[in-house]
């Protein structure tokens, strides 16, 4: 399936994540959501932190069969979307998957206020402070 939004942050972000994927699909645009394709447990909302502390802490995690799912899922979503979206608070995965996006020529835009000067945030090229005030954009 192709997207017209890849929207990338935290997992203990999500429900500032499913708020802006539901405000793009209002607009009448498709999203791909990390944490709609990943969902562990289909119908189970568990607490953020306790399913990161345990993804987290998977042995052998490079040879898990999960983590191998989550991260072709993820990158097929990344590759078949148009634009990439990094919403803050982002962690590592996220960055590493800007870096992805921009070395694929996808358009990056950033949500979100920024604590400090980031050179290589110079990869984006839309800069919104807030959920509402990128939505207002979209066209």
């Amino acid at each position: 399936m192709e997207y017209d939004y890849f929207v990338s942050s935290r997992w203990r972000n999500r429900p500032q994540v499913e708020e802006l994927v539901s405000k793009i699909r209002a607009k009448g645009k498709t999203a791909y959501s990390f944490i709609e394709a990943n969902i562990v447990e289909p119908g189970r909302h568990r607490n953020p932190e306790i399913v990161m502390k345990e993804f987290e802490s998977l042995p052998n995690w490079n040879h898990n069969p999960l983590v191998r799912r989550i991260y072709k899922r993820d990158l097929d979503g990344l590759r078949n979307s148009k634009t990439f979206v990094m919403l803050l608070p982002a962690g590592k995965s996220c960055h590493m998957e800007a870096g992805i996006a921009f070395g694929l020529g996808k358009k990056c835009i950033l949500i979100g206020e920024l604590a400090q000067t980031e050179s290589l945030y110079l990869i984006f090229k839309e800069f919104y402070p807030t959920i509402d005030q990128f939505i207002v954009n979209l066209r």
